[in-house]
């Protein structure tokens, strides 16, 4: 039995203001090639097919798209799909009927009365699997106690544990879930560092000895979990950021043999616009960044108007000519880019690569605990942490924003 383990799609996203509904139809359509080409038996969405809870009429349809022509090429696929934080439960519980007639399975979030409700049987040629779609899991899914400061970790595994009630013993598991688990390294400008009481805390335990694979989305980048093979994350088909232009981005082919996992094989994802960032690495002067610019050669898609590359620059904050924006918006008059903007970047975050960001619209993209951390540094204290009764403070109130969002 073959398994495509995929997440967080976005569908719908802006890429600094550029629709990136090419790219996403690019990716769909190599993905449905794919599922054919490779025979697959289960597509897996962990989380996040959407880039908003109010995905746009186009997103929508996008989708729906794909699922039916999936459908069509592959009469035997079953697609699983499960919601993120990024996701509204709701709509995704919505399509659920509509779906459903595509061997399409659709969560949307989990009700600890009925945790059976994950759990999807999924009869193929190859075998049957039995998949636990574990979504998004938010504080008020839990049966946990808040004052416990691992209470959303210990809640996350009584979720997992009371869906392997219902389970098979004589099948092959696949676990879902959307989330972080520790040690995950993370994007810090395009995913959104959930810190729910204790989500940080999160540690490969708490999906058990159960399942035969555990297929994870929201971190973008393509990892192993405490070093399992088949403990993964897959990330994202397309970069979310210029922080991740240089993942390797993938899907994960995930292979069940006499009712046993076997192994796992990625499969990259052709990219359809280039993503470049100038300099590389830390800041430039202005003559410096002319220069670049003068040499960048675009001539390979100059043709190709669909595969138009994004492109963002770094100006040293101490270049203090007047003229700057002028001058690059000369120098980008015959090149054919999405221009993503330009940061500043001061001198002692050179060695760190860090953006000193010139505008504050920037600011929402960095996490909410480091925003914290740097307000304490510069009005309270610049030598001592955070206490962690303000820490704990702003997590319960990331979470019930994110609450009142679903």
């Amino acid at each position: 039995m073959k398994v495509l383990h995929t997440s967080d799609w976005h569908l719908g996203q802006q890429f600094y203001e550029h629709s990136r509904h090419a790219e996403h139809q690019f990716f769909l359509d190599w993905l449905c090639d794919t599922l054919t080409s490779h025979q697959i038996n289960v597509l897996i969405v962990s989380g996040d097919i959407y880039h908003s809870a109010t995905p746009s009429a186009l997103a929508e349809q996008q989708l729906y798209t794909f699922i039916k022509r999936a459908k069509m090429n592959n009469p035997g696929l079953h697609i699983v799909i499960t919601a993120g934080n990024h996701d509204s439960a709701n709509r995704i519980e919505t399509a659920k009927p509509l779906l459903s007639q595509f061997d399409t399975h659709v969560v949307g979030r989990f009700d600890k009365h009925n945790p059976q409700d994950v759990v999807k049987i999924l009869v193929t040629e190859k075998g049957t699997l039995q998949v636990v779609a574990m979504p998004f899991l938010r504080s008020a899914d839990l049966d946990s106690q808040p004052d416990d400061p691992l209470a959303y970790q210990q809640g996350v595994e009584r979720a997992y544990h009371a869906a392997y009630q219902s389970l098979d013993e004589q099948l092959p598991v696949l676990a879902m879930g959307h989330l972080h688990a520790k040690g995950g390294s993370i994007s810090g400008d395009s995913e959104r560092n959930i810190t729910i009481g204790g989500f940080d805390a999160i540690t490969a335990a708490v999906f058990g000895e159960r399942p035969d694979y555990v297929a994870l989305g929201h971190l973008h980048k393509a990892q192993k979990v405490a070093g399992s093979e088949s403990i993964r994350y897959c990330g994202t088909p397309l970069p979310m950021s210029f922080s991740e232009r240089n993942y390797r981005h993938q899907v994960l082919l995930v292979e069940f043999s006499d009712n046993a996992f076997c192994g796992v094989k990625p499969l990259d994802v052709p990219r359809l616009k280039p993503v470049i960032l100038l300099p590389e690495r830390g800041g430039a002067t202005l003559d410096e960044l002319l220069e670049l610019l003068s040499d960048l050669d675009l001539s390979d898609y100059q043709d190709k108007p669909e595969a138009t590359p994004y492109l963002r620059l770094r100006l040293n904050a101490s270049d203090t000519d007047s003229q700057f924006r002028v001058k690059i918006e000369q120098a980008l008059t015959d090149k054919r880019v999405h221009f993503c903007g330009i940061e500043r970047i001061s001198t002692t975050q050179q060695s760190s690569d860090s953006p000193y960001f010139e505008d504050l619209g920037q600011v929402e993209k960095l996490e909410p605990m480091r925003l914290l951390e740097l307000a304490y540094e510069a009005q309270i204290d610049n030598e001592q942490p955070v206490p962690d009764a303000l820490q704990n403070c702003l997590m319960q109130v990331l979470a019930n924003v994110q609450e009142q969002e679903a």
